[in-house]
């Protein structure tokens, strides 16, 4: 028995993917959720084998959501299930930690099969996703910032992207904790980002990582 969480914003969405999947024996869903901070309650009480997650989410993001269940569940695999199409996207998604990327014109059987897939160690990606993938990765980003940081910062984007704490950075590169933060900031200001992990997702897209 796969035991699985949806999660989307759209009621009629997740009761009508619920009623797809229980109609086959091998499937169960032991919850569902609205959005990103819900879905994290959700999981750490039933400990789904997958959790099917939208990108788009109320609260915590579909994206930063994988964050938190590669940290939190690891046990469980995340298959995106969403209507957004970017290649970017994509890329972010598997980074933070997703098992595969399917688009919700997907046919019932289609669904059924990428989680089978996935819960045997596959990674199910949408062909169209896919393509959209390999594109934007030959394309790379649109202009060469990697001269925009010193080798400090990329070293301390590693590290962030680790999930080291800025007191271990700081142990880790003999930096003092006050100094590690204001490398940090300095950082959120040249990537226009606001937390960790929009710091760490456009530096992927940058090719910083």
């Amino acid at each position: 028995m796969i035991r699985i969480v949806v999660v989307d914003d759209h009621e009629i969405v997740r009761r009508g993917i619920s009623a797809i999947l229980q109609s086959a024996p091998e499937f169960q869903v032991v919850g569902e959720a609205a959005d990103g901070k819900e879905a994290l309650r959700v999981i750490r009480e039933t400990h789904p084998d997958v959790a099917l997650v939208d990108v788009r989410l109320p609260k915590i993001s579909g994206i930063e959501l994988c964050y938190h269940i590669q940290r939190e569940a690891p046990q469980t695999q995340v298959l995106i299930l969403t209507g957004y199409l970017d290649g970017s996207v994509v890329r972010e998604c598997i980074h933070a930690g997703a098992k595969g990327y399917v688009l919700k014109d997907v046919a019932s059987t289609d669904l059924r099969r990428s989680i089978r897939e996935l819960v045997r160690g596959e990674s199910p990606v949408d062909p169209r996703a896919a393509r959209m993938m390999i594109h934007w990765l030959r394309e790379g980003p649109e202009a060469d910032t990697s001269d925009h940081f010193t080798l400090r910062e990329i070293e301390i984007l590693r590290l962030i992207a680790e999930g080291l704490t800025n007191r271990e950075i700081g142990e880790r590169l003999c930096l003092s904790e006050n100094t590690v933060k204001t490398y940090i900031q300095g950082l959120y200001q040249k990537l226009d980002a606001h937390n960790r992990i929009e710091a760490v997702m456009r530096a992927m897209k940058w090719g910083l990582l």
